[in-house]
């Protein structure tokens, strides 16, 4: 290790994290910062940061040991308290109000050992009270680390772990059991802890929150890209999406609105373009599709888009998320219908009714022909 690093090397290297994953840490402590940042480089041998740059560069599987590194400890109960309480004052009032009495469903992707899922619980429980948040409320808590999964499900936690919470809300939720805190199981019934990976599996569907906190930056460009799309299908209309500190959305401005950017909340944008909803519908799993080569991606979005023939996409939840340039033309689709239920829309009944067919090849996953059906012109011709 060089005795005097190089703050502006030190600096550029802060600017390659942020191009290259997303993320940015200046509102990180540089001191704390920097020795974090040092002791990974030890751990690889590297003398300088400007050489760790490079290091990066070839080897792109140091990403997620630095982030661990840095991010030491990271998970807690109301981690970046002001975050939380802007969630709790601004946002989840209004997810109430515009659910009405339907379920409020919540999505915890990378719940890590479950602090933050349970921190959420927490609040909405203060919201809407105990019964009605065991009757409404569903959190769905994933990740891909089994072993932190096992601590989550079990909701105990040491008195150091449960630090950060309000004692108030200690004594309320949480059951003294000799030197731990558990979750009360009455009311833990309503989170739902499984694996879950975000590049490989779909996503959790009609969503009024979604927390991503401090988990995008482990996946590169493309990666996230794909997983924001699908983010973007996964929330309903009036849905948020609620990130880390230190993640920006700055280059995904399309699908996501900022709502308060210093507490990181989104809202979901009303329609995506072709390009995110052809990342979103793309098959999950393949290692030949479209993640790792955006060329393709291109070229799929080029052939959809000027097909010959009419050709409509429409989602798992019975909404139209892509309509290319002949049918647009054919069926007098404007982009306003791209994002709404298909049923809200004359073509899914005129000139054929199109629902029950629909229906059909779901169930029975197979082609459904429909012939000699009749299309009458604005001039009244029959085609």
């Amino acid at each position: 290790m060089a005795s005097e690093p190089s703050p502006a090397e030190f600096n550029r290297l802060l600017d390659y994290l942020k191009i290259n994953r997303g993320f940015d840490f200046s509102a990180y402590k540089v001191s704390s910062l920097m020795r974090r940042i040092q002791k990974r480089m030890r751990d690889v041998g590297v003398g300088s940061y400007a050489e760790y740059t490079d290091y990066l560069e070839v080897h792109p599987n140091e990403f997620g040991p630095l982030f661990d590194t840095v991010l030491i400890n990271v998970t807690s109960f109301f981690r970046d308290g002001a975050s939380w309480q802007y969630l709790a004052e601004q946002i989840l009032p209004r997810l109430v109000d515009a659910s009405g009495e339907r379920a409020i469903r919540i999505w915890s992707a990378g719940c890590a050992s479950g602090e933050e899922a349970f921190t959420v619980a927490i609040l909405l429980a203060e919201l809407v009270g105990e019964e009605a948040f065991r009757r409404r409320v569903k959190i769905y808590a994933t990740d891909a680390d089994d072993g932190a999964l096992a601590t989550a499900r079990q909701g105990s936690y040491e008195a150091r772990q449960v630090g950060g919470i309000p004692p108030e809300n200690l004594e309320k939720y949480f059951d003294a059991v000799g030197n731990r805190y558990v979750f009360r199981t009455d009311l833990r019934r309503s989170l739902i802890f499984g694996r879950h990976d975000l590049i490989q599996d779909a996503a959790i569907s009609r969503l009024d929150l979604l927390i991503c906190r401090n988990t995008l930056m482990y996946f590169n460009a493309e990666a996230q890209e794909r997983i924001l799309a699908r983010f973007h299908f996964a929330l309903n209309k009036t849905g948020y999406l609620f990130l880390g500190k230190a993640e920006t959305l700055l280059s995904y401005s399309d699908s996501f609105r900022p709502v308060d950017l210093r507490h990181r909340v989104f809202s979901r944008a009303p329609n995506s373009n072709l390009r995110d909803r052809l990342l979103a519908l793309a098959p999950v799993g393949s290692q030949n599709d479209t993640q790792g080569d955006p060329r393709q991606l291109r070229i799929r979005e080029g052939a959809f888009e000027a097909g010959p023939v009419a050709e409509l996409a429409i989602d798992r939840r019975g909404y139209l998320v892509a309509a290319n340039n002949r049918a647009r033309k054919l069926f007098n689709l404007g982009v306003a219908e791209v994002g709404r239920p298909f049923q809200d829309l004359e073509l899914s009944y005129r000139p054929v009714e199109l629902r029950s067919h629909i229906e059909a090849a779901q169930t029975g996953r197979a082609a459904v022909v429909v012939k000699d059906v009749e299309l009458r012109g604005t001039g009244g011709e029959i085609r």
